[in-house]
């Protein structure tokens, strides 16, 4: 009987050093920064877009002039620090017609290339 009290009591105690764990925090998709969508322009082609924010996490399938900027931080620590970042460009003829998402637009991306 004193063995099964020791056992369970030895248990408790180490269920309370669960949080000794270290456990990673896990960044997915494309980090992007204000300063680089700032730099974005209606007009603006393919390639041009992905030398300033890099290729995109996700094409459409069914439309690959629909680009998909996907960022998500799964924090080791808290879920309080848990985020998810989402930014989405649309083409027409290979040249940007909007862009949306998480992140404000500078005041020029209305201003077409080359002006």
């Amino acid at each position: 009987m004193l063995f099964r009290i020791l056992a369970v009591v030895f248990i408790l105690s180490l269920s309370g050093c669960s949080s000794w764990v270290f456990r990673y925090d896990i960044p997915q998709g494309n980090y992007l920064e204000q300063k680089n969508i700032d730099k974005l322009q209606i007009g603006m082609t393919k390639e041009q877009v992905k030398f300033i924010l890099g290729s995109p996490v996700v094409i459409d399938a069914f439309n690959d002039d629909t680009w998909h900027y996907v960022y998500q931080f799964k924090s080791g620590r808290s879920a309080e620090f848990n985020s998810r970042k989402d930014f989405t460009i649309k083409f027409e003829h290979d040249k940007v017609i909007s862009a949306a998402g998480d992140f404000e637009l500078s005041e020029n991306f209305n201003t077409p290339m080359g002006q």
